[in-house]
């Protein structure tokens, strides 16, 4: 008897360990985090980083299921953030962070993968102008809404005039029949479109290179998922700044494939343009990043950028700056 029942024993022994073994691949994929990321525009390559951690799967590795929820004219990201509607979100500028603490809405910037703002003055190649200073006194076609911002920066280095300013409206029409124009762009975009519809390459004054201390393509969080899961959001920006990693300094087919799906209005050449500014420009970089890796910020930085902004009456000089963000999530140290 004991001879029929042995067999039956070691059956159902295997049949238990290969139900178990069975039930691990529900697990994992239960133990994904399913999380929302809002970038502040349209998909293209200044948020290519973030498009290609979730191609080759580094979120997925960090435990993340990541949407990825494309910007554009109407998306706020604050707004997405203070509502719980996201929970990590694309800061395009030093002051959005900034802006959220002076509205109150509870969230902070964690890191920042451009050390450099993209933001450039761009001039005709012409005798009087050689370097940004130059420009002081001309006129510089702006955006209402930059006059609040890297103006006033420029106001206060170079002693800009706001007599200077004349309407930009997107449009580089005005700029390419007049030699003595001036205008606002982004190093990514406009140059480039200058070169290909004007047929000439123009002068492109990258703020960042004369100081300008804002940093761009932040991630933003939710406090309460600071203060209540800090391992989700270490996890959320290692990812993420391994996917800028291997964006710009490796193969960044990955995530432009999934930039070119998700932006039907993108061009390959447009995208390549892109990367090739970003390294060029060193945009990934500063002596921060040199020390502390890429992603970092210091508390140093931002006070200086506030200080500017509230010396010339864009913030409150009591505005508690330090809470627009936080380094517990980077500054570990160069790889």
């Amino acid at each position: 008897m004991r001879w029929g029942i042995q067999p039956v024993k070691i059956i159902a022994i295997k049949l238990l360990m290969h139900a178990l073994s069975l039930a691990v691949l529900p697990l994992q994929v239960l133990a994904l985090e399913a999380v929302t990321f809002a970038t502040d525009w349209k998909a293209q390559a200044e948020q290519g980083g973030f498009y290609q951690a979730k191609a080759q799967g580094l979120y997925e590795k960090a435990g993340l299921d990541v949407t990825i929820r494309g910007g554009g004219p109407g998306v706020n990201i604050p707004q997405l953030l203070g509502a719980g509607v996201i929970d990590f979100g694309m800061g395009s500028n030093s002051f959005i962070p900034l802006n959220m603490v002076r509205a109150g809405v509870p969230a902070k910037a964690v890191m920042a993968a451009f050390q450099k703002d993209p933001q450039v003055l761009i001039a005709h190649k012409r005798a009087d102008i050689s370097t940004l200073a130059d420009i002081k006194g001309k006129p510089v076609m702006i955006a209402d809404a930059s006059i609040n911002a890297f103006w006033v920066w420029l106001r206060a280095k170079y002693d800009f005039s706001d007599r200077q300013i004349r309407k930009y409206t997107f449009n580089l029409a005005p700029f390419l029949v007049d030699q003595q124009a001036i205008q606002q762009g982004y190093v990514t975009s406009e140059p480039y479109t200058i070169s290909t519809r004007g047929g000439f390459e123009p002068q492109v004054f990258l703020l960042s290179d004369f100081g300008y201390p804002s940093y761009a393509a932040m991630v933003l969080a939710q406090n309460r998922l600071i203060e209540d899961r800090p391992e989700l959001v270490q996890a959320f920006v290692n990812a993420s700044i391994e996917g800028w990693r291997s964006y710009v300094y490796g193969d960044p087919r990955p995530g432009n494939k999934l930039i070119l799906a998700a932006n039907p209005d993108m061009r390959q050449d447009i995208i390549d343009q892109a990367i090739e500014q970003i390294r060029q420009r060193g945009m990934l970089a500063s002596p921060d990043t040199a020390k502390n890796g890429l992603g970092a910020m210091s508390a140093a930085r931002w006070q200086s950028f506030f200080k500017i902004m509230s010396e010339n009456g864009v913030y409150p000089t009591k505005l508690n700056w330090q809470n627009a963000f936080t380094t517990d999530f980077t500054n570990a140290g160069a790889p």
